[in-house]
């Protein structure tokens, strides 16, 4: 396997217009194709013409949503990878066959393919962000593009740079408040393309940034993003969720402040939702199956990464067919047994929301089991209310939690006159955290989103999870497992890792290890 930069260095001079008709405004052509006919683009002549310059920044939404994976697509980072890893390193789904099994089990290595490729292809996208921020900068002065335009573009850019700097951290690195300022615990962090050799031989000897200097990079990109790019509205068709937007922005920033533990941030960002810039530019859908019965075109859906039937992360990869068709990931019985879920929760729904194999209970998020073309769920408007729940929540705000808790929970009831919570029902703010915590796991299961909670709430002073928690034996769980009426008290036969265990972070590939001399003193220790 090649480093980054070996792989960065093997492209020189070549097309960073990959495979243009491959990107999300074209979808009519077969994937399988020639890719030496583009490479006769230059990454100097992309940024020669308007039309050039938005088929380049196509092609950096191409390297976000289908990566690479030993000549073949997989997803990585956003168009499939981040659900399907974030999932199985926790506990709330099983690994039913062998796909994810070294993932599920923390059996990894520093040549393992899921994290080897979560790096490159990471790394790989992160170029591709900087290599047009570089190069609409230029054709704004050259007058190629407007200015106006060239900041948009380049916000789109630092967004996806942003997002992928902050799913590196979640896994390379230990979360933002075991230790933020000490040297060398981040991920190596760039922001010069690699496009010569004098920045190819200058990332070889650039190692880990601490992990607060990368949160202060995410946080400067995501203020740029903000002040630059359209609002929704003025994005048409599925452009509105599936190219960056001022919302999609400022929701990653709760995200963000989220896991650094600064609750009035996420709040402030929140509230541009709710009565600031963006109020009624989204809002929840009646029903909580509403996002994924028309994921391209809906009130709550704020980013995903697009597919199509030509363009996707194919067999191996797609969502539709890794939950779906294939059935290699269930729901697990310790969530779907967790008595906070109602027996009657419309989120439990046989059909819309999930089928049965008897009686295992697999997700109906993603929905397209023949072409594939469900999006993949980046940011949704229920994660927005839920971070300002929890923020409020841990700030002693019981009455703005309990409202932001309730509107996402209440849709999916089915008697909400009855069945919401009310003030009664906590003794205090932390018991309304508590429950905050487990709607989370609820209304986002099987969309990857469990893994980062897992990451930032090591030192939650409340509810704190000891490392990677124990959960059911890798393989197809008993249908019985699954019935309803007491919590899961079945065999746990994949055992915790805890979090002084050298497993809870990912290592450094090895090919990185061996190729820079850097990062070689720098591997996350144990490995």
């Amino acid at each position: 396997m090649k480093n980054i930069f070996k792989i960065y260095q093997k492209v020189l001079h070549k097309s960073i217009v990959p495979v243009l008709i491959l990107g999300m405004a074209v979808t009519s052509c077969e994937k399988n194709i020639d890719l030496e006919p583009f490479n006769q683009v230059s990454e100097t002549a992309a940024f020669k013409s308007p039309a050039l310059i938005a088929l380049t920044v196509t092609g950096m939404y191409q390297a976000a949503q289908l990566g690479f994976y030993d000549g073949a697509y997989r997803g990585y980072p956003f168009g499939a990878a981040f659900v399907q890893q974030g999932d199985n390193r926790g506990e709330d789904v099983v690994n039913v066959a062998t796909f994810y099994q070294l993932t599920y089990t923390a059996t990894y290595s520093p040549t393992t393919a899921n994290n080897v490729h979560y790096w490159k292809d990471s790394y790989r996208l992160i170029n591709r962000c900087n290599i047009v921020i570089e190069g609409v900068k230029k054709a704004a002065t050259e007058n190629v593009i407007p200015a106006a335009l060239a900041a948009e573009y380049e916000g789109e850019a630092r967004l996806l740079r942003a997002m992928t700097y902050h799913e590196l951290l979640i896994h390379f690195a230990r979360p933002f408040k075991d230790n933020p300022t000490a040297p060398s615990k981040g991920v190596p962090y760039f922001e010069t393309p690699f496009t010569t050799q004098a920045a190819i031989d200058a990332g070889f000897a650039t190692g880990r940034s601490t992990v607060a200097e990368v949160y202060a990079k995410i946080l400067a990109d995501l203020d740029f993003a903000e002040t630059s790019l359209p609002l929704k509205a003025v994005r048409t068709g599925n452009f509105k969720l599936v190219r960056a937007t001022k919302g999609a922005a400022v929701a990653e920033k709760t995200r963000i402040y989220l896991h650094m533990w600064d609750m009035d941030k996420v709040i402030a960002e929140g509230t541009k939702f709710t009565t600031g810039a963006m109020a009624g530019t989204y809002s929840l859908t009646a029903d909580p199956s509403g996002p994924f019965v028309t994921p391209y075109a809906n009130t709550e859906s704020i980013f995903g990464m697009e597919n199509s039937g030509t363009n996707n992360p194919g067999v191996n990869a797609a969502l539709a067919s890794q939950y779906g068709r294939r059935q290699l990931v269930c729901v697990s019985p310790i969530i779907w047994r967790n008595p906070s879920w109602l027996a009657d929760d419309k989120r439990r729904a046989d059909g819309a929301m999930t089928f049965k194999v008897s009686n295992v209970i697999f997700t109906n998020k993603y929905k397209d089991q023949t072409n594939y073309t469900d999006p993949s769920p980046m940011l949704r408007y229920a994660e927005v209310l839920l971070n300002m729940a929890e923020a409020y929540a841990r700030k002693g705000d019981v009455a703005n939690g309990l409202i932001y808790l309730n509107m996402v929970r209440n849709r999916a009831l089915a008697t909400p006159a009855t069945q919401a919570y009310t003030a009664a029902n906590f003794k205090d703010n932390v018991e309304l955290l508590g429950a905050i915590l487990v709607e989370r796991r609820i209304e986002f299961v099987m969309e990857g989103r469990r893994w980062p909670d897992i990451h930032r709430l090591q030192q939650c002073p409340y509810f704190p999870i000891n490392g990677i928690p124990a959960k059911l034996a890798n393989g197809m769980p008993a249908g019985t497992a699954y019935t309803l009426g007491t919590p899961y008290t079945g065999a746990l036969g994949t055992v915790a890792v805890p979090y002084s265990d050298f497993r809870f972070v990912w290592p450094i590939p090895q090919d990185e290890i061996n190729a820079n001399p850097t990062l070689a003193a720098q591997q996350n220790p144990g490995w």
